[in-house]
């Protein structure tokens, strides 16, 4: 039976619900009893209707002592209070929060318990501790669990109480609020004068935003704005992007209490500054977000210290006292005194507030740790739609008499069994219960492969196949899994793969770089390529991309037309992309990266609109569709590139019959790959418009025919050229949208054919699949029916199909499985504007002649240049990979020779393959993404001479980004017309740098540090000297760079780089951008100079920079015997020269002056290299005393250092 009770209150009756029923008393914890003989009644105050599910002492309160109140029955729209329940006894209710998926009431405690409570009848749920000494300040649910903010740590749970994750945070933050921006990130505020952002997905914090005013403690969200809540009385509106403060609100003198937001609304509640101290304000700030300014405040009768919308037919605002007076009324209008409701809490004060999402029930925590329930109907519910909450089950247990296990002649029948006469299900025959032991699941061949065996363990690193520490037992699944590839070919790798790995070639597979303490000094790219063709390097954010790069490189006209740009852009993928192209031009078979070109693609704010920007986490479990995401940047590669070229064109370029280069507005990439396209559209009512635009690129649209027909390839891009379509468009006869008739027809051919495949689905793949199948079915009777196991042989009785030579050429079976792709193409415009497509093959090369596709008469052939494919590969997440046709001009400047070849580009990996494996698609686990046909004879029809677009004057003096510089800050001096640098002159170079991403590691179970990911650096400092003539050691080059992304450790102990050094905002330093910098380096490595310094190496890789090896000088070689330890500048400095560098940071022009002087000393000690056995003999001195000194550098007594030099100090009249 459920009864109602009525209360008595100011002015309204307060309605409280108690279930009679239902009420189970027991002793709480802690919990003061009466005596014996005592009254058996309660404390008035405590209201009996709070000890649900509370242990009390059965002889210390009757049931019966427990008054009952009169019934009454809940108004519908109208609060009061429906139940009460306590918590934990004493303990002060911290928070309190509505779950947002169940329905279900979260409470947590000050003493870091947590506590949920079903339904508006609040049955408790489940209970557990979240942290032993911290107060819980803020709970947050999720999907599959809920957020429990304390002062330093997060912990993410289930709602039965099971740790997901366990965040700490640093020990000196006081954390008290959290912001749920998405489903995956989650802002995290408290009293330190910054907000956090965190990943919930990878559990990492990603952002640190500072913030102007510390103490944020409230924080809420609309579609506009993060709104900030400080502990000073301010609110600020923060951008939801860039998390930049927009707008600030100074609502309160004392203190900020509490403040929500609804629609274009602002109220906030708090404590002003009076003579005795912070009194509470009874004023209500109320904001206007449309117009950003104060509207009047709002009187209220209460002292508010939570307030809250609570939007149902009316915006109306609920204001609630701490002593329990709770009031009710519209933030625009006047407060009535009438409105005014009273809590009964059990403590002196309330501590927590809350409103469920949907409007019907309010939730009040006091200090007496009670928890009160207050709805608007006698049935509400928490949320709009919630889903059903899971129980544990019920444990059912039959009372059976106790038996004591302890006694050996205790009976055995004295446990209960049912008679049966029939056979039981145990007594199997001993036919059916054979043993059969279970089988060891097999172990992974690369634990296998990398195991080091030390005594009878073996040690491997994890391969991250499975779950660490787990080794699922699958039988049947493994069963079958064996019995399936039971009958797979044998890999040609060997036996040691997996067998489902033996599908995908071990060439496909995507390639990892393995790290050791050295970094990549002791990686072995030769094995990888055995060209001289530069790899790409892949742990690079977003290089994705790098087939496509490489397909880019190998068009002979854009490598040479890309090179050829140069602007003042600071991010321009077209002066990037040329310096990459630069770079693997002078690259003999090392491998390179293309850093800088996808800083500057990271920059463009197409790409991130595109979604082309990759998470790291995305990209390394391969969460992202490779395919559709390679031939998305395809098409803005392309686009970019145009419009790029756009700006500075090269008319000269072209050497077409026409004269001209191209259209006013084209570039040289409109004029490569663009095609004019005329688009048709024809209405029902019989009006035709005609629009005609350009396209870089086409993509296959394949035929909706079911019956199983057979296709050309030249068929379906012929339909996907000139597209014919029904599409609902808008008709200006008719002046209403019409199902119309949209043709596309083709102007003229484009020099470069560039088709996307678009095989994003099983029924684009299956479609492969068939036409594949078809092909090699007319292949096979096109030859007759008998096709050789061999590679080639010949057919003589074949007479019209024969070569000049009388053979004629037939393919193996294996390489005309999975074929559809054509190698050649014809096409042909007609008189009438249509298109004729058609597969050209060798045949119909020797049986029409190659003047049949004379460009003059409207024919051109195109030949297949490269194909970018998506492996599938469910362990790594699958990769992409390019087979490139490299043509004649690329092997006679790499190797000497004249001759085309197929190759296989797989990052770093580069192999030369067979035609027809270019062509072969195996859509199980390769699918074609990206197809490159160009015309026959391109490169006739361009100038491909590379003109170097970086002068001179890259050198002279520049101004500088910052705008505190001074003059008396410089720390160079530019170099002057009749000081620049010739071919062999010495220049001492040094970098610094700052870290962006940290290095990612693990530990190895035999205790050694393996490198997953390197830590991600960029260079923020550059400094070149002069390295002869009368101001030797004078810097003509000391530029800091700026970055716009952000810097995780300036690494100041090593790179004497300080916060605020790369901000043109506040830095006093010359500020430079990266690619300002670069063209100056660019231009000393192509005039020839000879670079000088420590560790160069490394400071050229991460400048991406490509330097010949006779141009690199390196101290720390020139200083080395084979097999021992490198030396450090500082120690070389002391031994040699009697300097003492480096004391408390480095110095770039200390360092670089340093560097060159060791190498004067060099010369010195080797008599310019000719005796290098008395060089030798130094060396070995070096040694000894390294070992003696343990490579450290003694304390200085007075710091001294090539800074002080005479040298330099006589240069600065200059």
């Amino acid at each position: 039976m459920v009864c109602f009770s009525l209360q008595s209150g100011d002015s309204q009756g307060l309605r409280k619900l108690e279930d009679t029923g239902q009420d189970v008393l027991s002793k709480p914890t802690g919990a003061v009893l009466p005596k014996a003989g005592a009254d058996p009644v309660l404390d008035a105050h405590l209201n009996p209707s709070l000890l649900q599910n509370v242990e009390l002492d059965p002889e210390g309160v009757a049931l019966e002592a427990l008054p009952v109140q009169e019934s009454v029955h809940i108004m519908e729209g109208v609060y009061s209070e429906l139940h009460s329940v306590v918590a934990e006894v004493g303990v002060p209710v911290t928070v309190s929060h509505f779950d947002l998926h169940e329905e279900m009431l979260w409470v947590g405690s000050h003493g870091g318990h947590a506590t949920s409570f079903f339904g508006p009848a609040l049955e408790r749920y489940s209970s557990f501790q979240v942290n032993g000494s911290d107060d819980i300040r803020q709970i947050q649910s999720l999907e599959s669990g809920v957020l429990f903010l304390t002062k330093n740590n997060l912990k993410y749970m289930a709602r039965g109480g099971l740790i997901i994750f366990d965040y700490l945070l640093d020990e000196s933050e006081d954390m008290h609020s959290l912001l749920l921006t998405d489903s995956s990130t989650l802002l995290v505020g408290g009293l330190q004068n910054h907000i956090l952002e965190i990943d919930l997905t990878t559990v990492q914090e990603t952002q640190k935003y500072a913030v102007e005013i510390p103490g944020v403690t409230i924080m809420r969200q609309t579609n506009r704005f993060f709104f900030c809540g400080h502990t000073s009385g301010k609110v600020s509106l923060r951008d939801l992007r860039s998390f930049k403060v927009e707008h600030e609100f100074d609502a309160f003198s004392g203190s900020l209490s509490d403040f929500d937001v609804h629609g274009n609304l602002l109220a906030a509640c708090g404590f002003s500054s009076r003579l005795t101290g912070l009194a509470c304000d009874r004023f209500l700030k109320v904001y206007d977000l449309r117009m950003m300014r104060a509207i009047t405040p709002l009187q209220v009768h209460v002292d508010p210290a939570f307030l809250r919308f609570i939007p149902t037919y009316t915006s109306r605002l609920a204001i609630i006292s701490q002593s329990g007076q709770c009031q009710f009324c519209e933030p625009t209008g006047l407060a009535n005194p009438a409105d005014i409701f009273h809590v009964n809490p059990v403590g002196p004060l309330l501590m927590t507030f809350d409103v469920s999402a949907s409007k019907q029930a309010l939730a009040f925590g006091d200090s007496e740790g009670c928890v009160h329930l207050w709805t608007d109907s006698p049935e509400p519910s928490f949320n709009p739609y919630s889903r059903e909450t899971e129980f544990a089950l019920p444990c059912l247990v039959d009372s059976l008499p106790p038996l004591d296990w302890s006694q050996d002649l205790l009976p055995l029948s004295l446990i209960p069994v049912p008679l049966t006469t029939d056979a039981l299900l145990s007594d199997w025959p001993a036919a059916n219960s054979a043993p059969a032991p279970r089988r060891a699941p097999p172990v992974d061949a690369e634990i296998l492969r990398t195991m080091k065996t030390v005594g009878f363990i073996g040690y491997a690193p994890n391969p991250r196949t499975r779950l660490r520490n787990q080794i699922p037992y699958r039988l049947k699944e493994l069963d079958n899994e064996f019995d399936s590839f039971s009958q797979v070919t044998e890999s040609p790798i060997g036996r040691e793969e997996e067998p489902h790995l033996h599908m995908v070639s071990k060439k496909y597979r995507k390639v990892t770089i393995k790290y050791s303490k050295l970094g990549l000094e002791d990686f072995d790219f030769k094995h990888y390529n055995k060209t001289l063709f530069a790899g790409l390097e892949p742990h690079i954010p977003n290089a994705y991309c790098n087939c496509m790069i490489q397909v880019l490189y190998f068009l002979e006209p854009v490598r040479c037309l890309i090179q050829n740009h140069l602007c003042q852009k600071e991010f321009c993928l077209a002066c990037e992309l040329g310096f990459l192209f630069h770079m693997l031009d002078l690259s003999r078979g090392d491998p390179c990266q293309g850093s800088n070109f996808l800083r500057a693609f990271r920059t463009i704010p197409e790409a991130s609109a595109l979604g082309l920007i990759l998470a790291d986490s995305d990209e390394a479990s391969g969460k992202g569709n490779l395919a559709r995401l390679i031939q998305r940047w395809n098409r803005f590669i392309l686009t970019q590139l145009h419009q790029d070229m756009q700006e500075l064109e090269v008319p000269q370029a072209y050497r077409g019959a026409g004269g001209s280069f191209c259209s006013s507005g084209d570039s040289v990439i409109g004029q490569l790959f663009s095609c004019e396209m005329e688009n048709c559209s024809l209405c029902r009512c019989g009006s035709e418009t005609v629009r005609t635009s350009s396209t870089l690129l086409f993509t296959l649209s394949y035929p909706e025919d079911k019956t199983g027909k057979n296709y050309d390839f030249a068929q379906v891009l012929k339909r996907s050229i000139c597209l014919e379509q029904n599409t609902q468009a808008w008709c200006d006869t008719c002046e209403k949208y019409q199902p119309t008739i949209q043709t596309r027809n083709i102007r003229h051919l484009p020099d470069i054919l560039v088709i996307n495949c678009e095989v994003n689905s099983s029924k684009e793949a299956d479609f492969w699949r068939f036409q594949a199948e078809a092909a090699f079915k007319m292949a096979v009777k096109k030859y007759g029916g008998d096709i050789s196991k061999n590679k080639e042989f010949a057919l003589a009785d074949r007479k019209e199909l024969r070569s000049p030579e009388g053979l004629l050429l037939c393919p193996s079976i294996e390489e005309l499985k999975n074929v559809w792709l054509p190698f050649s193409i014809r096409m042909k415009m007609t008189k009438n504007k249509g298109l004729d497509v058609c597969n050209w093959t060798h045949g119909d090369e020797v049986q029409w002649g190659p003047a049949r596709a004379d460009e003059e008469r409207g024919v051109c052939v195109y030949d297949l240049m490269a194909t970018v494919v998506h492996i599938l590969d469910s362990r790594t997440g699958g990769s992409l990979v390019a087979h490139i046709k490299v043509g004649e001009t690329y092997h006679q400047r790499k190797e000497g020779v004249t001759h085309q070849q197929w190759y296989l580009f797989n990052d770093f990996l580069i192999e030369p393959i067979d035609k027809h494996e270019a062509v072969q698609f195996d859509m199980n686990w390769k699918v074609p993404a990206i197809l490159y046909y160009v015309k026959r004879n391109l490169n006739s029809r361009y100038n491909l001479n590379i003109k170097n677009p970086i002068e001179a004057s890259v050198l002279l003096a520049e101004a500088s980004l910052a705008r505190k510089q001074r003059k008396t800050h410089t720390t160079f001096i530019p170099l002057m017309l009749r000081e620049m640098p010739q071919v062999g002159d010495l220049v001492g170079l040094d970098a610094e740098f700052v870290t962006l991403n940290e290095e990612e590691a693990e530990l190895r179970s035999d205790g050694t540090k393996s490198t997953i990911k390197p830590s991600q650096m960029s260079v923020a400092r550059i400094t070149c000297v002069r390295g002869q003539g009368p101001n030797e050691g004078v810097p003509f080059i000391d530029d800091y760079i700026s970055t716009q992304e952000q810097v995780v450790d300036y690494l100041t102990q090593y790179s004497g780089i300080k916060p605020g050094d790369l901000d043109a905002k506040i830095s006093s330093k010359h500020l430079t951008t990266l690619k300002s910098t670069y063209l100056k380096l660019r231009f000393l490595i192509d005039i020839g100079v000879k670079f000088v310094g420590h560790g160069l190496q490394k400071d050229f890789r991460v400048i991406n920079l490509m330097v010949p090896k006779d141009q690199v000088l390196d101290t720390v070689y020139l200083f080395h015997m084979p097999r021992k330890r490198m030396i450090s500048l500082r120690f070389l400095a002391w031994y040699f020269l009697d300097l003492k560098i480096q004391g408390e940071t480095h110095d770039s022009i200390e360092d670089a002056r340093t560097a060159l002087q060791l190498y004067r000393k060099y010369l010195e000690l080797s008599k310019n290299g000719t005796e290098p056995e008395s060089f030798h003999k130094v060396l070995k001195a070096l040694y000894e005393k390294g070992r003696k000194m343990d490579w450290k550098v003694p304390e200085p007594e007075s710091q001294t250092s090539p800074k002080n030099a005479a040298v330099f100090s006589s240069v600065l009249a200059l």
